[in-house]
């Protein structure tokens, strides 16, 4: 019996898993190479390996080797084979040729020209007839790989990649071959999972290539088994009895395996990919073998008469721009889903980003490296037990929030958090009765009172109660898991004594300013709340903001605004949500103009506005404040207002800015500008919240400055007199 030297190809790094599959056909001298294994059988082994191998790309016959310095060389060593051998001359053949680090050839079409004129050239010479080039489906393909001078020629047994099993419609796109899909399984361990009886889900299976694949694994059915074509068919020495045995074997192992199929199941949240993935079932044969239906990642759970098993998974690698975020989402999502409903189950992972992998919160073995086309990925094979459950270190502030939300409602509490839920208790006793007494649903309940927990807690009352809290970064000294624990304990407690849900409890982290705009974006949940202030109603928003909308240390002041705004022309720049214009014109005044930069605000405002049926003349302006003040300033005809509020921030570098604005450095032009709009009598009201602000009177002289700070603090501020400052200034 004859033994052939054959090389199956395969993709990088997973030369191993398919070693292992060749030796268990009968393969022997099984060597692994770069990109392949080498290996020898005879014919029966050759069919087998195209028909059998799960991770292997082609399978080659080799014919020779031969050194190759020239274009000649390779003519004359291609011509080495009695071609007469292998093809008639009526057959067809087509050429693959490639090369790497030969001088002489590096033309990868000129060099598989120049192979296919040799085959031809032998046999007109032979036989008077030369075969036709068929690329699509040839008697024979030849495949010549050429690495510095020694040239391998070889026939492709497989015919065209065996990844292609023949299942898979081509129109509908794929994240992953089916070899890989293969590899990623028997590195998990599927063979001896699905041999016990354990079930497979991928719960975000998009087209189904794993669920398919770890069927055929299951079942023992030959992944080549429905292709109609390989590239030895039309070989001249095929032996078409001997193939017919090879396929009756594999197709009694199918019938066999089919009888024996575990649980294997998919979910995905596309109606159109869960069409897709049951046409792929339904191709290769399986229908009503494997489960699929649309369901989301947060629904993902195995019916109790499920097995546990194995959970494989193909998530969104996160590559293109702008996925980051969402992607890593996705991951603390899943990992979550994993940790709650599918203990004792084992998971197998591939990820093109390692960084994804710590968002899934489970300690993995080492990971295995794996390649996607050109995209180097890690498979992460997880046992999924408490004992490798771990809470990933947050990469972001909402990410941090939201993993102290989950920590409030899960964990045990430090006992340190009785002592904050006395205080709150205490100041909640004192401060409602003042609130009642005044007619303020808004107020500060909790202000860093106690060191170990510095937060800010306000309280919004509306058609609900809703608490806004706001945690002072701790330093860097602070043990990060000590502060998280403590800030835990916060929150529950802060249910407990309002009695409201735990929903109703926003977080946010206050970090010191650094060159960024004060009115940070944190979400997009547009939920909005309707709460009163005095004779005013406000929308406010607990979770897309560093702030609700509502300064509720400004209340004095909007409310001084309201008393006095009666028959005043009003102007408000940095009006932020416009709720100093809307005391303003609930007081009286008869005219307003609102400044802001913000459209988001602007568009507050006016649902501010409209809340309280204001309309006329009250017009809301975009533009950037501090170069609308000089411009109204430096006009012939300039406006007067009689009445003026400017709340700017502490700093801003907008990109809507030209220059980066600091109320130290800026606020003498400012203040200059604005007070030159004043009608006589006029008063401006300027305020700041930069806590080492040192107003410069002596470059202000000719203007009647009076720090009114003390008298605008309230009741429930009073224990941080310097929230804010105020001035009161005239001409």
């Amino acid at each position: 019996m004859t033994h052939y030297q054959l090389f199956a190809t395969t993709p990088k790094a997973m030369e191993d898993i398919l070693a292992a599959e060749i030796r268990a056909l009968g393969g022997f001298q099984v060597q692994q190479k770069m990109a392949g294994v080498l290996f020898q059988g005879d014919l029966g082994l050759a069919y087998k390996a195209c028909l059998w191998l799960r991770t292997a790309s082609r399978v080659l016959l080799l014919l020779r080797s031969f050194e190759v310095k020239s274009q000649q060389d390779l003519y004359v060593g291609v011509q080495g084979i009695d071609w007469s051998q292998h093809l008639n001359a009526n057959d067809s053949l087509a050429v693959s040729f490639s090369s790497k680090n030969n001088l002489a050839i590096n033309n990868t079409h000129f060099g598989a020209l120049k192979v296919k004129d040799a085959i031809v050239d032998q046999m007109r010479a032979q036989f008077g007839q030369r075969p036709n080039v068929d690329t699509d489906h040839p008697s024979i393909r030849v495949n010549v790989y050429l690495h510095n001078e020694t040239a391998q020629l070889s026939l492709d047994l497989s015919g065209e990649s065996l990844h292609k099993r023949g299942y898979r419609d081509i129109n509908i796109a794929a994240p992953i071959k089916e070899s890989l899909a293969a590899a990623i399984l028997l590195r998990a361990g599927w063979p001896d999972i699905a041999a016990q009886g354990g079930s497979l889900l991928d719960p975000m299976c998009g087209s189904g290539t794993l669920l398919v694949e770890g069927a055929l694994i299951a079942a023992d059915i030959a992944p080549g088994l429905q292709r109609d074509y390989f590239g030895f068919l039309g070989w001249k020495q095929h032996d078409p009895q001997l193939w017919q045995t090879v396929l009756d074997g594999a197709r009694k192992r199918r019938e066999a395996g089919l009888s024996k199929l575990p649980v294997i199941a998919g979910f995905d949240h596309d109606r159109r990919t869960v069409a897709a993935a049951l046409l792929h079932v339904e191709n290769a044969g399986l229908p009503g073998k494997i489960h699929i239906e649309k369901r989301s990642i947060n629904d993902a759970a195995a019916a109790l008469s499920w097995p546990e098993g194995l959970i494989v998974c193909n998530p969104p690698y996160g590559e293109r721009l702008g996925d980051e975020e969402e992607t890593a989402a996705l991951y603390r999502q899943f990992g979550e889903v994993l940790k709650q409903r599918f203990t004792g189950w084992q998971a197998a992972i591939i990820i093109g980003n390692p960084e994804l992998g710590f968002r899934l919160g489970i300690r993995s073995q080492k990971p295995v490296t794996l390649f996607n086309g050109a995209l180097e990925c890690k498979l992460l094979r997880l046992t999924i037990e408490e004992s490798a459950f771990f809470e990933p270190k947050a990469k972001s502030q909402q990410e941090r929030i939201e993993q102290v939300s989950r920590r409030a409602q899960t964990e045990s509490i430090d006992n340190h958090a009785e002592m904050f839920a006395n205080r709150l208790r205490k100041n909640l006793k004192k401060l409602s009765k003042w609130a009642e007494k005044n007619h303020i649903d808004c107020y500060r309940l909790y202000d860093t009172d106690l060191p170990e927990f510095a937060v800010a807690v306000d309280v919004y009352h509306g058609d609900q109660t809703w608490a806004n809290v706001q945690e002072y970064e701790p330093p860097k000294s602070v043990d990060p898991a000590k502060a998280d624990q403590r800030l835990a304990g916060a929150l529950r407690e802060i249910a407990r004594v309002l009695e409201i849900p735990a929903e109703h409890v926003f977080l946010k982290i206050r970090r010191k300013q650094k060159n960024t705009d004060q009115y940070e974006k944190f979400g997009d949940s547009r939920h909005f709340h309707v709460v009163t202030e005095g004779s005013c109603k406000f929308w406010v928003n607990f979770e897309d903001y560093l702030d609700t909308g509502l300064f509720l240390d400004h209340r004095p002041m909007r409310l001084l605004i309201q008393q006095q705004a009666s028959g005043k022309r009003f102007l408000n720049c940095f009006a932020y949500t416009g709720s100093a214009t809307v005391h303003a014109i609930i007081g009286g005044a008869v005219s307003s103009v609102t400044v802001d930069m913000s459209n988001t605000y602007l568009e507050w405002a006016q649902r501010n506005f409209t809340l309280n049926g204001i309309h006329g003349d009250h017009p809301l302006i975009r533009a950037n404040c501090v170069e609308w003040l000089a411009e109204q300033a430096s006009t012939k005809h300039r406006p007067q207002f009689d009445m003026i509020f400017l709340d700017p921030p502490t700093f801003s570098n907008s990109k809507r800015m030209e220059d980066a604005f600091d109320i130290q450095r800026n606020h003498v032009p400012l203040i200059r500008n604005a007070a030159a709009l004043l009608a006589p009598g006029g008063v401006l009201y300027f305020s700041t919240n930069f806590r080492r602000f040192k107003m410069d009177q002596s470059a202000l002289a000719g203007l009647a400055i009076e720090d009114i700070s003390a008298k605008l603090i309230p009741e429930d501020f009073a224990r941080n007199a310097r929230i804010h400052y105020v001035w009161k200034i005239t001409r």
